[in-house]
Order: C-alpha cells, then sequence, then structure tokens
C-alpha cells in the first residue's frame, strides 16, 4: 500500500493552514516566536493562579493561628509548616531575631517577657528584620511576572515587523509578475495579517494577565505590612 503524498497537501489546502503554508522562512519564524511567548505566558498565569490561591489559605491560616496563640512559641512550628506563605516567612524571621536577641541576653525562650524585655534599638532591629523579609517574601511571589511584561510589550511589535515582511513580499510579487491583481497580492497580505493576529493574540492576554498578577502582588504586600505592624505592636505590648 503506497503512501499517500496528498495528506501534507490537503491539511494545508485551505484557510489558516494554507496561509502559514505560503509563509516564508522569516514569517514562519516570527509565529513560532510569538506562539512559544504566548505558551510560556499561558503557563506562568496558570502557575501564578495555582500559587496565589493556596498562598492565600495560608495567610489566612497563619493570621488566624497568630491572633488566637499567646505565646509567640505557640504559632512557631505550624509558620514552619506553611511555606509558601509570605506572613509566615515574616514570623519565622522576626521570631528567630527576637530569640537570638533574647539568648544575648540570657534568656532564650522569647515567651515570657517580664524575665528580658526589649529595648528600642532591638525592637528596632525586629522591625528592619520583618521589612527585609516582607520584600524578600514578596519578591519571590513577583518571579517570572516580567515576563508577562515583556510579551505584553513585545508581541505586538513582533507582529508588526512580520506585517510589514508581508507586505513587502506583497509588492515584491507584484514588481516581479507585473501585476497587482489580488492572486498575487493576497498572499503577502495574508501572511502580514496573521502575524498581526497572533501578535495581539499573545499580547492581550500578556496585559491581562499582567495586571491581575500584580493587583495580586499588591494585596499581598498590604498584608505583609499590616502583618508587621501587628507583630510590631505585640512584640511591644509583651517584650518591650
Amino acid at each position: 500500500m503506497g503512501i499517500n503524498i496528498a495528506l501534507p497537501l490537503y491539511i494545508f489546502s485551505g484557510g489558516i493552514w494554507q496561509i502559514i503554508g505560503q509563509t516564508g522562512a522569516f514569517g514562519l519564524f516570527i509565529l513560532i516566536v510569538l506562539i512559544v511567548m504566548s505558551l510560556i505566558s499561558w503557563g506562568i498565569m496558570f502557575n501564578k493562579w495555582r500559587l496565589y490561591k493556596k498562598v492565600e489559605v495560608q495567610n489566612t491560616i497563619l493570621i488566624s493561628s497568630f491572633r488566637r496563640a499567646k505565646k509567640f512559641s505557640e504559632v512557631f512550628n505550624q509558620a514552619n509548616s506553611l511555606r509558601l506563605s509570605p506572613l509566615a516567612g515574616i514570623f519565622v524571621a522576626g521570631y528567630n531575631e527576637i530569640k537570638d536577641l533574647m539568648a544575648i541576653k540570657g534568656n532564650e525562650n522569647p515567651a515570657p517577657p517580664e524575665k528580658s524585655p526589649l529595648n528600642s534599638d532591638e525592637i528596632s532591629t525586629v522591625e528592619m528584620t520583618l521589612e527585609r523579609v516582607a520584600a524578600e517574601e514578596i519578591s519571590k511571589l513577583e518571579r517570572y511576572i516580567v515576563f508577562l511584561a515583556t510579551t505584553a510589550n513585545a508581541s505586538p511589535f513582533l507582529g508588526l515587523l512580520g506585517t510589514v515582511v508581508g507586505v513587502m513580499n506583497a509588492f515584491w510579487s507584484i514588481g516581479e509578475r507585473g501585476s497587482a491583481s489580488l492572486a498575487v497580492v493576497a498572499p503577502g497580505i495574508a501572511e502580514a495579517l496573521l502575524a498581526t493576529i497572533v501578535g495581539l493574540g499573545a499580547a492581550i492576554p500578556a496585559v491581562i494577565g499582567f495586571n491581575w498578577a500584580n493587583n495580586k502582588l499588591k494585596i499581598f504586600y498590604d498584608r505583609a505590612s499590616n502583618f508587621n505592624l501587628e507583630f510590631l505592636t505585640r512584640v511591644k505590648k509583651e517584650l518591650g
């Protein structure tokens, strides 16, 4: 039984496949780059959606546990288990900093405040530690978000580049054949429009995803800042 060589031609026999089949090497390169960028952007958005959902749950658990606990040490073990929560990372860092300061004073347990209260300089040290760790935790959540901005900004220009090349091909065909008929112009124009469509198709979801992620990061940053204040307020009341 012979191989049906008409099958590949049939696949590219009409519509968008025919346009792709007639696209030049440079136009195909632009299309491949745009498709790859779009796929990576969708992967980042999906992963961030899953991650941020877990972060919100763990943040809620940490805050609830922190407000219920009578001692810092009661929250420590649970905070260590909440690996994705930036608030848990802030708490662990703050707790360890207090523990180190207490150890210098000869009291390794920060639970009973009356034995070794912290002075204003030591509380300032705890505050700086909380701010530093909060920035580090938020930066972890920001990872790869910049690629969405890159895709949103670069994709329309890459599509425009493909459009220009397609139009150039159309005019080149007119010059070669000496005719401006639709049959001569159409392939180049179709290639140009396809590059524009793919460029916008990559850019628009990336813009939406970038804005959504930035809004989520702002919420996480605000919650981290509020938790820092709540943690410091409790430190001043119990250990100050």
